[in-house]
This record gives C-alpha cells, structure tokens and sequence, in this order.
C-alpha cells in the first residue's frame, strides 16, 4: 500500500479474517465480496540458474508453465520451493504479493485482468487484498501482459 500511496495511486483495501488453514482464492473472492474473476494470485518462479519470475493470473485458473516460459523466454520454469518464497520476495504463502516485493522481478500479468476495471491481489499479508486499475498495477511492476493461464474445469 506504500508503494501505491508513493504513485498517488487509488486503490481499495479489503480485509478478512484467516486461519491457520489454507485458503484457497474462491474464498477469498467470497469473503472480499467480490467475483472469482476479479481476484487475482501471485506466483513467483524460478529457472534452473535460481533467477526468479512472477506471475499474475486469477485465482480460479492455473498458470500454463509452458507459456509461461515462452513469455519471459526461459527453457523452463518451476514454481519456487515454499521455503524460499519469504527470503526471496519477503511474503509467505497466501500473502504474496506483485507489490513490494524485495526486488523488482520479470512479472507477468494474465491478459484476462485487463478486462476488469479494478483487480484484487495480496495486499502482502494474509486477509488483506488491495483492488487496483490492472493497467497500474502493470504499469508500478513493470510487467507484461499474457494469456499464461488455463482455466480450471
């Protein structure tokens, strides 16, 4: 959020309670209140050589790791073990975040967000979700746009 309020950038918080259970991004939709659609996770993932990409792509769809690679011209690309996520973007699991994140990494963001007016991510802790303009979003991140997600069946 400081980094949003740094580009006077208007954006909308949305909080909710958690447990120590995993939950998964359709709740997180219904607890924010709004459409699966509009909710949007962050995966970060790594090459062979440990360099490190993120990915942007709703939450009721999977990346593709293929097109994924294709988009940022990696051989191939895996997700990042767990145990790294807090040492290499300075979020845990289900807080992760496409925002001020410890560098500013390759980032894509899946071209199905650029058809909503505001999208919902990590607000960079779990219950917290911040909604932004995707093109801000792209635009603070420096990121791509792509079709890198499939939907779930």
């Amino acid at each position: 959020m400081r980094l949003l309020d740094k580009h006077k950038v208007t954006y909308d918080v949305r909080a909710f309670e958690v447990s120590e259970a995993h939950m998964d991004g359709e709740m997180v939709s219904s607890k924010i209140g709004v459409p699966p659609h509009q909710v949007f996770k962050t995966l970060v993932l790594e090459n062979e050589k440990r360099d490190h990409f993120v990915c942007v792509i709703p939450v009721s769809a999977q990346l593709d790791l293929k097109y994924a690679a294709q988009q940022f011209r990696q051989k191939k690309l895996q997700l990042i073990p767990l145990d790294d996520l807090k040492r290499v973007t300075g979020y845990i699991r289900g807080g992760c975040s496409p925002l001020g994140m410890k560098r500013l990494f390759p980032t894509i963001i899946d071209l199905t967000a650029f058809s909503q007016d505001v999208i919902y991510v990590s607000g960079g802790q779990r219950g917290v979700q911040i909604g932004v303009a995707p093109k801000t979003l792209a635009t603070i991140v420096n990121a791509q746009c792509a079709h890198i997600s499939i939907a779930n069946n």
